[in-house]
């Protein structure tokens, strides 16, 4: 979602730098790997903290709110999520990217959209049997 929030061309430095970090994390594989990246991204928001926290006000309402909501909202989500971004390397069976599972929601999407008339009762039974069918490949 933040390579989203900040576009593939992000106007400011900030932007283009935390898009950089962000795109670092496919290639962390070690714990020195990960310090270091948290380490980089702490620094990151050190610099640009005066840039991120900059408010554009309404003087007609008074009301106001973040010139830069979606670098904002891109910074707040990873540092929200750092606790369980890395669990994958403590354990060799998690994956480092959930596209494999991503994979498999879209598969149960399609199958779903095939079935459009189910009542909410039988769509819940029809996921079951679909995680149960596929577990048993």
């Amino acid at each position: 979602m933040c390579l989203l929030w900040l576009t593939r061309f992000p106007r400011h430095v900030a932007g283009v730098e935390l898009r950089e970090l962000i795109l670092m994390l496919l290639r962390i594989k070690t714990e020195n790997d990960r310090i270091y990246w948290i380490a980089t991204l702490e620094q990151w928001y050190q610099q640009h903290k005066v840039y991120l926290q900059e408010k554009t006000i309404n003087e007609q309402t008074g009301r106001y709110w973040y010139t830069h909501k979606l670098l904002r909202r891109s910074y707040f989500t990873i540092k929200r999520a750092l606790p369980n971004m890395f669990h994958y390397l403590s354990n060799p069976q998690i994956p480092s990217t959930t596209n494999g599972i991503e994979g498999f929601f879209s598969h149960l999407k399609n199958h779903l959209d095939l079935h459009r008339g189910l009542t909410p009762e039988h769509r819940v039974n029809f996921i079951k049997w679909y995680v149960y069918l596929s577990n048993d490949k």
